[in-house]
């Protein structure tokens, strides 16, 4: 999606792939297969390009400092982007800039993870546990996340050996997402302020822009999202997931920079794409109009069902419902990935929500009449 926004202004991609069956491998034009995570591999891919940025933050943080140090320019550079690969650097430097969030720490084993609840259960704000535990990289759609309501279930996260972050259990309202883009000479825009919905970790509807969210709420929502991307020096699209708490407050939950499935929507829904704005940002171009286009937009998620053809769906949806933007990614269905999204729009909230519903549902087999 990253590509097809780069076409109109004849950007040429070049692209590092784990296998030709990726999504953007089917794609793109040049194509090299091989490991992000092996650095010969990443200096060869990148002898050529001007810029390179990313649809993942799994990239060895050490591995993009060496092709800095090589003079290739990398946006978000990794100074900024360890703030999206490494939970904990990102708690411990968002306390420091005063952002709020849930009171965190890392933990050693399952007896630190019970001292932590103590504290909580003993501090002015309460709570206890249940706790929150989470691998400090490379978890993701609910993967690397446990709850946990005693020291005994505790254990699990330790067992892969990598640092865990323990978090208080934040009573929420709902989850919100502030997307913004900015450059590298510092030029931002903002993307009105979304409501994620998830179904069992994995985001499912998103709703731009949220309901019955108070205009201070979101211009401080994304006052925030605009303040953290410029203090950590992002460059390219940063996603602020946000807790809505009961109280009316914000709290960050996860940080991503890249384009973002909260973001999705502004494929057909904003005056100017997240990817469109990601790949001015990342160039150095003039950032594009972040409006949106209607009064609602609803991106709902097409997840994989139990049968693998849902192209013979296409002209039931496209029919049913003509102005239905139809996005698939090429791959392989399993139950439960996520395979493609579909955007709807207009005036009526209600009927803007069933649509999206009713075409994701019918994609999957869900939904069948």
């Amino acid at each position: 999606m990253t590509h097809e926004a780069g076409i109109p202004l004849g950007i040429r991609f070049k692209l590092l792939s784990d296998t030709p069956q990726d999504s953007a491998a089917q794609v793109v034009g040049e194509v090299v297969v091989g490991d992000y995570r092996d650095l010969d591999t990443l200096r060869a891919f990148a002898r050529g390009c001007d810029v390179i940025t990313f649809d993942h933050e799994h990239v060895p943080t050490e591995h993009l400092r060496a092709l800095e140090a090589d003079g290739i320019p990398v946006r978000p550079g990794p100074d900024a982007l360890v703030h999206a690969q490494d939970k904990g650097v990102m708690r411990a430097r968002l306390t420091e800039i005063g952002a709020p969030c849930p009171r965190h720490r890392v933990v050693a084993d399952p007896a630190d993870v019970a001292a932590f609840a103590a504290e909580l259960a003993a501090s002015p704000g309460g709570g206890g546990f249940p706790v929150v535990l989470k691998t400090v990289r490379g978890g993701y759609d609910g993967k690397g996340v446990w709850v946990v309501r005693s020291e005994a279930e505790a254990a699990e996260p330790f067992r892969a050996g990598v640092p865990v972050l323990a978090e208080e259990m934040v009573a929420f309202r709902r989850e919100l997402a502030a997307n913004i883009v900015r450059s590298p000479h510092g030029q931002a825009v903002a993307y009105p302020v979304v409501e994620s919905r998830q179904v069992d970790g994995v985001c499912d509807t998103v709703i731009a822009p949220a309901p019955d969210l108070s205009e201070e709420l979101s211009g401080q929502a994304q006052e925030l999202a605009l303040r953290i991307a410029d203090e950590l020096g992002v460059v390219g699209h940063l996603a602020v997931e946000l807790f809505e708490t009961e109280d009316g407050r914000v709290l960050v939950n996860e940080l991503a920079m890249r384009p973002h499935n909260s973001g999705h929507w502004t494929m057909d829904g904003a005056v100017t794409s997240q990817f469109a704005n990601h790949v001015r940002a990342v160039l150095d171009l003039p950032l594009g109009d972040p409006r949106p286009r209607a009064p609602w937009t609803v991106m709902c998620n097409v997840l994989g069902g139990d049968y693998p053809d849902m192209y013979g769906a296409y002209l039931h949806c496209m029919a049913r419902d003509p102005q239905l933007k139809i996005h698939m990614y090429g791959k392989d269905v399993k139950p439960g990935r996520k395979v493609g999204h579909v955007n709807t729009y207009g005036d009526d909230l209600d009927a803007v929500l069933e649509r999206a519903r009713h075409a994701a549902g019918y994609l999957r087999g869900t939904i069948t009449e």
